[in-house]
């Protein structure tokens, strides 16, 4: 009995110190989630300044659209490429490397004088910025116990939802301040202090260099073919027709025997270039599931708000991003939050609220009118991001922090693919829909806008009276009823859109039933290892 009472001591302050997060550690982490932050913001960051890029490149539209379109295919190819990187190289060397890469390109970005040299340095910065993101991951679930999740995870939840929805804040404030260069020149001060201090302070695992030796040339060649080629179709194919259009057809082709050639090398290469079988495990699995229909929502509705703000409301790209900052700053609010309520609420029950909570917010949006602005847009952007929150944060523990620590480097690389892939999906389906749905309302409505419609005569002969002397009135008002048509089309059909989502949110919120009940985030819940 003395004994024990003597061993209990000695065993609490063990247990105790095996709790404590080391500073070093937290300092080299926080640097890294810095660097996991550049990378993201810098996805949307262009997003509002294309017009200045295309400007100031002298490029056409659809060749500016490939400054956004180039950074996305290698980023997806990256992505998953970083968990054997991780392994080989380790996560310091891995990550210096991307911090220095990521920098070096965004430099280059900025001197640009041809718009082939800015795509050529926006792929060659996104491939080399995707190591940080699935890395910052890995580690937040290795280096930290468990215990100390409800702090990480909802660090590393808001910097995944944050980056790409202030994006577009940022990048319109940078260019109306000064110029589009800026963009990609703000970077680079920041990346060396990041590479700097990786170097000088991550300490959490060993490189092994043998790996190197075995690294599968034929399962990169697969991949990227596979994975660049869908990221093509999924961008290009809503504006062109899908399989109409020569080039989506030949890259659909690609993607497909690419696919196949794949799946065949990773499960048959003796040390594959990623590996799936993090799929058996059911959590990881579901979780993978529900990250891509987060990012669905993630990246479709930082696409859907902007474009209706400039094609309706006719905003500036400074303007759409003080509107958007709603969304962004409550997911700031709600990181601490959801953090306390993973320690005592079943993480279920958590993700399936906020995926409610972002079909609410989507729902509210489905009786948009053209007079829609700050303030009407203000509690569905507040509900978006309780709901992104409440949905992202847990999900990453679920999938993640059951697995074993030799298993979560690769998992890592595949569980942020999935956002990405769910957000290149999105886009595509809402852009599909908004084509289709406002071509449909333009159908009917001039059904309606004929003679016969005593209103559409009168506002016809109002524009006609108000336009007299400026030339042919009669002709200058029907194109002036004709705008007015196709902008009330346009509006129907993102209302449609959000209609769309709300349904799929309240449907998905049911897969939760299907993820075993995950171990208890509460502090002193033991160790991650």
């Amino acid at each position: 009995m003395a004994n024990a009472t003597a061993a209990s001591p000695s065993m609490m302050t063990g247990a105790s110190e095996s709790e404590r997060i080391q500073p070093k550690r937290l300092v080299a982490f926080i640097i890294m989630v810095f660097g996991m932050f550049m990378a993201i913001l810098d996805i949307q960051v262009v997003s509002a300044s294309l017009s200045d890029i295309q400007a100031g490149l002298s490029a056409s539209s659809t060749e500016v659209s490939w400054v956004q379109t180039a950074y996305l295919i290698a980023e997806v190819i990256a992505i998953p490429l970083s968990g054997f990187l991780s392994r080989a190289l380790g996560t310091r060397l891995l990550f210096a490397i991307s911090a220095f890469g990521f920098t070096v390109a965004s430099l280059l970005c900025g001197f640009a004088s041809s718009i082939e040299q800015m795509i050529l340095w926006r792929a060659l910065q996104g491939f080399l910025g995707a190591g940080m993101i699935p890395t910052v991951f890995a580690s937040a679930y290795t280096i930290f116990p468990r215990s100390k999740f409800y702090i990480v995870a909802p660090i590393i939840g808001l910097v995944a939802t944050l980056a790409p929805t202030v994006g577009p804040t940022v990048g319109g404030y940078i260019t109306d301040l000064m110029s589009w260069h800026w963009l990609f020149f703000i970077n680079v001060v920041p990346g060396i202090g990041i590479t700097i201090g990786v170097l000088a302070l991550i300490d959490f695992d060993q490189p092994n260099f043998a790996l190197l030796d075995r690294f599968d040339w034929w399962g990169l060649i697969f991949m990227g073919g596979f994975l660049g080629a869908l990221e093509y179709v999924l961008e290009e194919g809503p504006q062109y027709e899908w399989l109409q259009d020569t080039s989506v057809a030949v890259c659909a082709a690609v993607c497909f025997l690419s696919g196949l050639a794949f799946f065949w090398r990773v499960l048959t290469a003796e040390e594959p270039i990623v590996d799936l079988y993090a799929f058996a495990n059911r959590n990881f699995a579901i979780g993978c599931v529900l990250q891509f229909c987060i990012g669905i929502g993630l990246y479709g509705l930082t696409y859907v708000y902007p474009r209706y703000l400039a094609e309706i409301r006719g905003y500036s790209a400074l303007m759409i991003g003080e509107t958007m900052f709603v969304s962004g700053a409550t997911m700031f609010l709600m990181a601490p939050v959801v953090g306390r309520l993973m320690q005592k609420v079943d993480l279920r029950y958590i993700i399936a609220f906020g995926l409610v909570t972002f079909a609410m917010g989507s729902w509210q949006m489905t009786w948009i009118t053209r007079d829609y602005d700050f303030y009407e847009l203000m509690v569905p952007q507040i509900l978006r991001g309780i709901g992104m929150m409440c949905a992202m944060v847990p999900t990453n523990n679920i999938a993640l922090a059951t697995l074993p620590q030799d298993r979560v480097k690769n998992a890592s690389g595949l569980f942020n693919l999935m956002r990405n892939l769910g957000g290149a999906v999105g886009l595509a389906v809402i852009n599909q829909v908004l084509n289709d749905r406002t071509d449909l309302h333009i159908s009917r409505l001039q059904d309606r806008v004929t003679w016969g419609n005593a209103t559409a005569v009168e506002t016809l002969n109002n524009f006609a009276q108000r336009m007299q002397g400026m030339g042919d009135s009669a002709v200058m008002a029907m194109k002036q009823l004709s705008q007015i048509v196709h902008r009330q089309a346009a509006v129907m059909g993102y209302g449609d859109a959000f209609f769309m989502l709300s349904l799929f949110y309240v449907g998905l919120s049911l897969l939760v039933l299907l993820v075993n009940k995950p171990p208890s985030m509460a502090a002193g819940g033991g160790d991650a290892h």
